[in-house]
């Protein structure tokens, strides 16, 4: 049965008096701002920044195009504590592609209004088709039908989850592309009965607190963390909530992404989508990333450029579009020796297996064992840790884990030795019998790769699955579904289960019980042999020597050659931490777009050196290449005389505050921070915590828990996390987002202290003011390009940069006349039209001074200008770049 929200929200395509209900729903405040973003060779992307209200709240919204014509449109969401501005640079990419891009701030979040609803019909996905009627009414839209424009909803997370319910609300919606989100929100947080208690404070934390939200989801939170036991009256608001209660009405192309190091949205809750969507008849295709809620390799660049494509064939319907396989999943292969580049490909089949294909089974062996919970549940084993972003994950991709299990708080049961690989890809399985002492036995199911020699394990994916075994269910065999993954156990390992009466990041009863546990079957692990995979860009040793790979292995010795290896250090700059030259890097897929093109700059030991341009000139590229996380097309970055690569060991002494850091909001700022070191793996005495907290200045709030920390101090807390062990080279991009003007002045005094013992800052910031307070030297990019580089001073107080003021103010065509005036770079008028920034490009101040004489301007004053934000406007409006 229709719920009468649906029936309200479900359109027909084709309706009458469809203006009147625009104007009955839509109210449209201001007339909006707009900006233009330049992008080499295409049209100029337009943002236009609106408030639209309607039901009850005003949302904050930007709204993209690029040229003329009417184009299909996308809506764009974004993920849980962020709102609109997070998804600008996809925005901007996909109205360059040819779409009308309107993104939003959902309730409660960035500058829209309202209570936080979790995706409620009535709040959040009304906004999403309010949203659909002000596109609908837009001249550049394409329209299928009166009232029904042709359009598609993409987001990642909260984003993707209202993306799938908008599709099961409202019919006017033509293609989705959810990404890392969830089909069953109670599913999500109570899987199997049991409460994933660090997720849940985490949202609500990243929420802004329990009082941000609906009452009744307040209350729900409240009294399930309080008893630590998810009710049945929380799993049917959260459900209600849940693409799941639409399921039967999802039936449009779908491009479904899941991240595999992914604890809060496990693999299992694409599958249950993609299986729904299909039996509608709609298109599927699942992309299993590297990357997930848990942090490791997103793929941002394929995963947007996938995303494209799919809209392209289906909104578009651009038939040539290659929307991809029906299933991709990415794999790791660990460190390439030569580069310390990680090594990944891909692996794809024509049709979605599921997470249960073709299965082979292996015997346990172990006894019959006794498991303790310990009372409050505490010590708890540790699997995944939610909140340490890459940390875990990407060290389990390299075959190392912080995985603990206490003694006497779990079962073992081990496999023999394998004769031979096995890549296991989904759900593995196995039968066990359990008995409580009393009551319900809560079990945390994991599946271990063991070394040959027993001295390591490794937990794929860090992942682990939570049983209730309720009492009519124990003494008796019982099928366990272990969490989904892919992940290939090498001949000679061993395959480990264990089930631990504890886990960090659930709520285990708080009352002791007891448990006896044995293995009923083997272990069943399925794999899928229709599977293709990709070229693996492996070292040639790595392949064996039979005499079948001998071609092989001879074609992969070519490509190494030809592959650049690491030039060695150069001693003369051994204490210079950074130069740059040549450096350049294209757009994906791009032949002659670059993000990046010809930066060279130097930077010396005791500068906080500032990286300014506006958006989209190359800043947050050049921050990522430089600490390894991407490899640029051309030039050359060295670090204290060494050529930086990913993985390279130097960046050891580079430190690093780039999209902020998440942290356990229960545990106390220092227990943070020692946790974080500890996963890096590095002796506890190198961290020289001690240093960098007085640097930081936390004080008492350390011995607090991070959930009562102010925004200001979650910053400082972030910046001593990246100071951690005290690197020589410290990178902060937008380290004062958020802050107040006092908070801003003390992170301001973090930064110089933190230079005064000799090392160096770099620091991208919008704020040019603080920057000329903190900041010794300058490099200031446009396009890609360097515009200019020294000191602070030189550049505020350059002899070619004049303030002209005026009696009048400066009409258009005089300002043309300027402009084109023998020696003048630039010029710009000021906010109130009565005076001029002007760059001089071989003009003498004198001779300019003859020449606005001769144009009949009436100067009131010229002279040199010094504030950097006019500077910094008058380098980036000339053609330097």
């Amino acid at each position: 049965m229709e719920t009468s929200t649906a029936r309200r929200l479900r359109w027909p395509r084709a309706r009458g008096r469809w203006a009147a209900a625009v104007a009955a729903l839509v109210v449209l405040a201001g007339a909006g701002t707009w900006t233009a973003v330049a992008d080499d060779g295409k049209p100029a992307v337009h943002r236009q920044d609106r408030t639209i209200s309607g039901g009850g709240v005003a949302l904050d919204t930007s709204y993209f195009t690029a040229g003329g014509g009417r184009r299909p449109a996308v809506l764009l969401g974004h993920g849980f504590g962020g709102s609109k501005d997070d998804v600008r640079a996809e925005a901007e990419k996909l109205a360059a592609d040819g779409y009308a891009v309107l993104t939003w701030s959902a309730r409660g979040f960035g500058r829209s209004g309202g209570e936080i609803g979790l995706n409620d019909p009535d709040a959040e996905v009304a906004d999403v088709s309010r949203l659909i009627d002000w596109l609908a009414a837009r001249p550049e839209v394409l329209l299928d039908g009166e009232g029904d424009p042709r359009v598609g909803v993409t987001g990642a997370s909260y984003g993707g989850a209202v993306s799938l319910l908008a599709a099961g609300y409202d019919d006017r919606v033509d293609a989705v592309a959810p990404v890392i989100t969830y089909w069953n929100l109670a599913d999500a947080l109570f899987p199997d009965g049991v409460f994933k208690k660090l997720w849940a404070g985490i949202f609500v934390t990243s929420g802004g607190g329990c009082e941000k939200f609906e009452k009744k989801l307040c209350a729900m939170y409240e009294r399930v963390a309080a008893s630590g036991v998810p009710d049945a009256e929380a799993r049917a608001l959260l459900t209600e909530r849940s693409p799941s209660a639409v399921a039967d009405r999802i039936d449009v192309p779908a491009l479904i992404v899941q991240g595999q190091t992914d604890s809060l949205f496990p693999l299992g809750q694409a599958d249950a989508m993609a299986k729904a969507i299909a039996a509608n008849g709609a298109p599927v295709s699942v992309d299993w990333i590297a990357g997930g809620h848990d942090g490791g390799d997103t793929e941002d660049a394929r995963v947007r450029s996938r995303v494209g494509a799919w809209f392209d064939r289906y909104l578009k319907d651009d038939r040539g579009a290659g929307t991809g396989p029906a299933f991709r999943v990415t794999r790791t292969g660990g460190v390439d020796s030569t580069d310390g580049a990680a090594l990944t490909r891909g692996a794809s089949a024509d049709s979605y297996p599921g997470l249960r294909g073709g299965t082979r089974e292996f015997a346990l062996v172990g006894k019959t064992a006794t498991v303790r919970n310990p009372a409050g549940g505490s010590p708890p084993a540790i699997s995944a840790v939610p909140g340490l972003g890459a940390g875990l994950s990407q060290l389990s991709s390299l075959g190392v884990g912080l995985s603990l299990d206490f003694p006497g708080q779990h079962a073992t049961f081990d496999s023999a030795p394998l004769t031979s690989s096995v890549r296991v890809t989904g759900t593995p399985t196995v039968k066990v019998a359990v008995k409580a002492r009393t009551g319900d036995a809560v079990l945390f199911g994991k599946v271990y790769d063991v070394s040959p020699d027993g001295k390591r394990q490794e937990l794929p994916s860090q992942l682990v699955a939570p049983f209730r075994i309720t009492p009519d269910q124990q003494g008796k065999p019982l099928e366990l579904t272990l969490p989904a993954v892919d992940h290939a156990f090498d001949a000679g390992h061993r395959l480990r289960l264990v089930l631990s009466a504890t886990d960090l990041g659930y709520a285990s009863p708080a009352e002791p019980n007891t448990y006896t546990v044995s293995v009923a079957g083997p272990l069943s692990l399925p794999t899928d042999a229709g599977l293709t995979a990709a070229a693996a860009g492996l070292p040639w040793w790595t392949w064996g020597l039979p005499a079948a790979a001998l071609l092989v292995a001879a074609a992969l010795l070519l490509t190494a050659r030809r592959r650049t290896t690491t030039p060695a250090p150069d001693p003369a700059l051994a204490g210079v931490p950074l130069r740059i030259t040549g450096l350049a890097k294209k757009y994906a897929g791009a032949a002659d777009r670059y993000a990046v093109k010809d930066l060279g700059f130097r930077v010396e030991q005791g500068q906080v050196l500032g990286l300014l341009g506006p958006n989209g000139a190359g800043k947050t590229t050049t921050l990522r290449m430089l600490m390894g996380l991407i490899t640029p097309d051309a030039g050359e970055i060295r670090v204290f005389g060494e050529a930086i690569r990913p993985g390279a060991p130097v960046l050891s002494r580079v430190g690093a505050f780039v999209e902020g850091a998440g942290f356990l909001p229960h545990l106390t700022g220092r227990a943070n921070l020692e946790l974080y070191w500890q996963a890096t793996g590095r002796p506890a005495e190198d961290s020289r915590m001690e240093e960098a907290l007085e640097i930081a200045g936390l004080g008492d709030a350390l011995a607090r828990a991070v959930r009562t920390y102010s925004q200001g101090m979650r910053q400082r807390l972030a910046i001593a996390q990246a100071m951690l062990g005290m690197p020589d080279l410290l990178i902060l991009d937008e380290p004062t987002n958020g802050l107040d003007p006092p908070q801003i002045r003390e992170m301001r005094d973090v930064m110089i202290r933190y230079a005064a013992g000799g090392r160096t800052v770099i620091v991208s910031s919008h704020l040019l003011s603080e920057v000329e307070q903190s900041c010794t030297h300058l490099v200031v990019m446009d396009r890609g390009r360097l515009v200019q580089a020294g000191p602070v001073a030189e550049i505020t107080g350059s002899g070619d940069m004049l303030l002209v003021t005026t009696a009048d103010e400066i009409t258009e065509p005089v300002l043309r006349k300027i402009e084109a005036l023998a020696g003048v770079a630039s010029a710009v008028p000021t906010e109130d039209r009565r005076g001029l920034l002007v760059r001089l490009d071989g003009a003498t101040t004198s001779a300019l001074i003859t020449e606005l004489v001769r144009l009949d301007v009436p100067l009131t004053g010229v002279g040199p200008h010094r504030r950097l934000e006019d500077a910094f406007l008058t380098l980036i409006s000339g053609g330097s770049a």
